[in-house]
């Protein structure tokens, strides 16, 4: 534009010694006033001044536009560099708090106590299930007959063998005392085949009293069924989850041009754990001044070049929206394993409202028990949520950015 303006200004003054010079001196001259040849010479001003006017917006807008690309550029780069970093410290909480939940199922105590009353030989409510059964063949299916010599003697040898069976005792804890009415119902009709002394009436009476304690074992062992099965589905889903942010960890991870883990036969937990020793928020933050070190030019990044060779970094960015709905799942199974946990709570006071109702312990032996199955049940609540700490997570996910997308 410069050079056009001068070009100009060279046609004007070239113009006008020409004019006044270079005439043929034979032809007669034409009489020039003064004042037109100023008219004239203001004119060519005046259009010189238009042209440089014109030369230096033009210069103006040219330079707002670089400026504002370059603006652009450097916004681009810093929310980029700000996300990743951000996420560096989300793939770490995330990890480590899906192994924690996945470890859990309720806590010892909580364990301790569901056990006592599901065990044949406890008396957490009172009666031990081994002496019941014992007393109720003595009572109901011997009459009161129990001499060691005669049949009764080896009846109530065989149902003493029954209870404490090794099979039995080597059950989990959610089947014992289901397995032991069944087996001694079968070896009670088995035996009133040659027993004439076992009437039918006997029999139901004995099914019948036994009855109330299944129903009681049933409820709490439908308890105990739906909650493992609750609990492993939750599982299944945090499985699901970490392969997830194992594969986007692993695009990351290979972006910022760390060297990525071998897995072997190691689980994706281990894998993990043992990569977060070199992958950590203080050396991608080391990459990144790095990089802005590389692209330095005097003392100014140029961010256009950095953003238009390292490409993947916007492709990292712009898959940032993945983690964070990543991290919303956590959330939901997070707070899944409560309402889990909530109805587990319901149904074993369910099993001994029965236990109540059937005569089979004390309102307040009952009221007592209830009490403390509800106080670590709350034990259970607090020290999960504070070895978890879901809100780390929720504060540092809302640092990514993630609506803003980079073209």
């Amino acid at each position: 534009m410069r050079f056009k303006s001068l070009l100009i200004l060279s046609f004007i003054f070239t113009g006008a010694t020409f004019t006044a010079y270079a005439q043929d001196p034979d032809v007669p001259k034409p009489l020039v006033s003064k004042q037109a040849q100023d008219t004239t010479l203001r004119k060519m001003m005046e259009q010189l001044q238009q042209v440089q006017d014109n030369d230096r917006q033009n210069s103006n807008v040219i330079q707002s536009l670089l400026q504002g690309r370059e603006v652009d550029n450097i916004t681009k780069y810093e929310l980029i560099k700000n996300n990743i970093i951000n996420a560096s410290e989300t793939y770490y909480l995330m990890n480590k708090k899906i192994i924690d939940l996945k470890s859990r199922t309720t806590t010892n105590n909580l364990d301790v106590f569901i056990t006592s009353l599901n065990n044949p030989e406890s008396k957490a409510l009172g009666f031990s299930y081994s002496d019941r059964i014992s007393e109720l063949v003595q009572k109901v299916i011997l009459k009161g007959k129990t001499e060691k010599n005669d049949r009764g003697g080896k009846i109530m040898e065989s149902t003493m063998s029954i209870i404490s069976s090794p099979i039995f005792q080597s059950f989990t804890s959610l089947t014992p005392p289901l397995a032991i009415a069944n087996s001694i119902m079968n070896f009670l009709h088995a035996v009133s085949v040659n027993n004439k002394a076992i009437s039918k009436e006997a029999l139901a009476s004995f099914e019948k009293e036994l009855n109330k304690y299944v129903i009681y074992y049933a409820a709490l062992n439908d308890a105990n069924q739906k909650f493992e099965y609750g609990l492993n589905f939750n599982k299944d889903q945090l499985n699901l989850l970490q392969d997830n942010l194992y594969d986007h960890l692993m695009f990351t991870a290979s972006v910022l041009k760390f060297k990525l883990p071998e897995r072997g036969n190691k689980s994706i937990g281990e894998t993990l754990n043992t990569f977060f020793f070199d992958f950590k928020k203080d050396k991608v933050i080391d990459f990144f001044s790095d990089l802005e070190t590389k692209y330095t030019v005097g003392k100014k990044i140029d961010y256009e070049k950095l953003l238009r060779e390292n490409p993947n970094l916007k492709e990292v960015n712009n898959q940032m929206e993945d983690l964070v709905l990543q991290s919303k799942r956590f959330e939901n199974l997070y707070n899944e394993y409560f309402t889990l946990l909530d109805s587990y709570y319901s149904k074993v006071n369910i099993s001994l409202k029965l236990a109540q109702d059937n005569g089979l312990s004390d309102k307040s032996t009952i009221e007592t028990k209830q009490a403390e199955f509800r106080d670590l049940k709350t034990e259970a609540v607090n020290e999960i949520q504070a070895s978890i700490n879901i809100k780390e997570l929720y504060i540092n996910t809302d640092k990514i950015k993630y609506r803003y997308r980079v073209l």
